[in-house]
């Protein structure tokens, strides 16, 4: 039986306002899509917060046993500078500035994020679409829109009708925000001229003729807004209704309130049936800006290598530090903080190592199937993960208890201890065991070192000189390194 059919999950719904017990769409399958990065520089940290946030959420889902299809999208045109609806597309800034091909832009940083990510230990979403792959079902749906009556043609570029969308339905109810109270959320340039109202936004922009990234459309040469791309691949991979969609805070207004719009507008279904928003990361209690130098990158916490920070951290260390907040509330990152929970995943690795040196006696004295539900708990209750950890350091303070012969453990119940341990350290948190890490990094170098000597063996006996071939054979022996000379060259063994 599945895990999910013994645990009652809930999920804060953005929506609503409240944590709602969580039903799939499909029973045992679940549609989650999560906004992804615009990829025209470093992925900055409040984003990589955002991203481990929701592969907490992936990884817990994964956990009680549903079949999850994670749809990430990488954003690689249309995404205009201010997220506003006139100006110049930040790939194609980027790429007039450093005088390359957009789609070198496009390539660079999405290695970065994918690099990135990984040094974070996300797990990669099961599909990942691009902007510029859905450029044919956009138009597509943009003439469903026109055709519901919904979007309007102006001088080639196609605008939604906010005010038509909003005589049936509820713009603004993601939000919380009246339609008569709204300011444009755009700069007031010419191009809002095209406009009725200043609250319609693009669904597709004609390109100006310097405009280098462009695709030909039944209304123009140009590119599609940077809402409806989400519109488009979520529905194309999760279906016109699904289960999750995630992001940034800062995305709520207007990103994700005009995808409701248009997903509405166009099959007139609800789209999404849980909204959930990761909050914001501050630096030494101050908004991140790269203009104030209050600012970091991510491989500048692993190396160290900024004014912030004394030394360099484990990306898995830096993972636990935001694992350790709830993902809907804000982080205030320093080095302080870091330093702590550097303490704090240090004492939760030594006691996990101790789970194996643990010996057992007749009768418990911690309850592990109490504890473990409790370690549930706090993951059923919105992905509590600082609940969570603060679980984990109970069964810490049990562990080492035990260890000093102070209290007992059954056999069955250190089993189900270091499972249950390791599920949630690792399956769950998404944590590195770094002892394990270090060794396997010291093999590989070891191999490295080893292959190297063997070609400077080779090179000596080509050159006849034996005393030195010897030598390194006899040497690595005496380390416990056996080499083995064979017909496809020589190999070696560890003793």
């Amino acid at each position: 039986m599945a895990l999910y059919n013994e645990q009652e999950l809930k999920i804060y719904n953005s929506i609503s306002g409240e944590k709602e017990v969580f039903k799939p769409i499909n029973e045992g399958n679940i549609g989650m899509y999560v906004c992804g990065p615009t990829v025209y520089s470093n992925v900055h940290l409040g984003n990589c917060r955002t991203f481990i946030s929701f592969d907490l959420v992936f990884r817990y889902l994964k956990h009680l046993g549903y079949k999850v299809r994670y749809v990430r999208n990488i954003t690689d045109a249309g995404h205009l500078e201010n997220d506003a609806d006139s100006g110049e597309d930040r790939i194609a800034k980027k790429a007039r500035l450093e005088q390359i091909e957009p789609m070198e832009v496009v390539q660079k940083y999405t290695v970065d994020f994918h690099n990135i990510l990984q040094k974070f230990n996300n797990l990669p979403p099961s599909i990942e679409p691009t902007a510029t792959g859905h450029i044919v079902e956009q138009i597509e749906i943009i003439k469903e829109i026109i055709e519901k009556g919904y979007a309007y043609v102006e001088n080639g570029s196609v605008y939604f009708d906010v005010l038509k969308f909003n005589e049936s339905h509820d713009y603004g109810k993601l939000s919380g925000r009246k339609l008569e109270d709204m300011i444009p959320n755009t700069r007031e340039l010419t191009a809002q001229s095209d406009k009725k109202n200043p609250q319609d936004f693009a669904l597709w922009k004609k390109a100006e003729p310097q405009h280098i990234m462009r695709w030909p459309s039944p209304w123009s040469d140009g590119f599609p807004g940077w809402h409806l791309e989400c519109t488009v691949m979520s529905s194309k991979y999760l279906g016109e209704e699904f289960d999750i969609h995630g992001g940034g805070m800062d995305l709520k207004f207007p990103h994700h309130e005009c995808e409701i719009a248009q997903g509405e507008a166009a099959t007139g279904k609800n789209p999404v049936h849980y909204w959930m928003h990761a909050n914001m990361l501050t630096l030494n209690g101050k908004k991140m800006a790269k203009s104030t130098g209050n600012n970091i990158l991510p491989n500048e916490i692993f190396t160290g290598d900024n004014p912030n920070l004394e030394k360099g951290f484990a990306p898995t260390v830096a993972r636990f530090f935001m694992l350790q907040a709830h993902y809907r509330s804000i982080l205030d990152f320093s080095n302080e903080a870091l330093l702590a929970s550097e303490k704090g995943f240090n004492r939760l690795m030594d006691a996990y190592h101790l789970l194996d040196e643990l010996k057992t006696s007749e009768k418990s004295s911690f309850e592990v199937a109490a504890w473990k539900q409790k370690c549930y708990d706090a993951m059923n209750d919105d992905f509590n993960s600082p609940i969570l950890i603060a679980q984990l350091f109970e069964a810490v303070k049990q562990i080492n208890v035990i260890n000093e012969g102070k209290a007992g453990i059954t056999a069955s119940d250190l089993e189900e201890l270091k499972k249950t341990f390791h599920d949630f350290i690792f399956e769950v948190l998404g944590l590195v065991d770094t002892a394990e890490a270090a060794d396997n990094d010291t093999g590989t170098k070891l191999a490295g070192t080893v292959e190297l000597l063997i070609k400077l063996r080779a090179e000596a006996r080509a050159n006849k000189d034996f005393a030195t071939s010897d030598k390194i054979r006899d040497q690595l022996l005496e380390l416990g390194i056996q080499l083995k000379d064979g017909k496809e060259g020589t190999s070696f063994s560890l003793n």
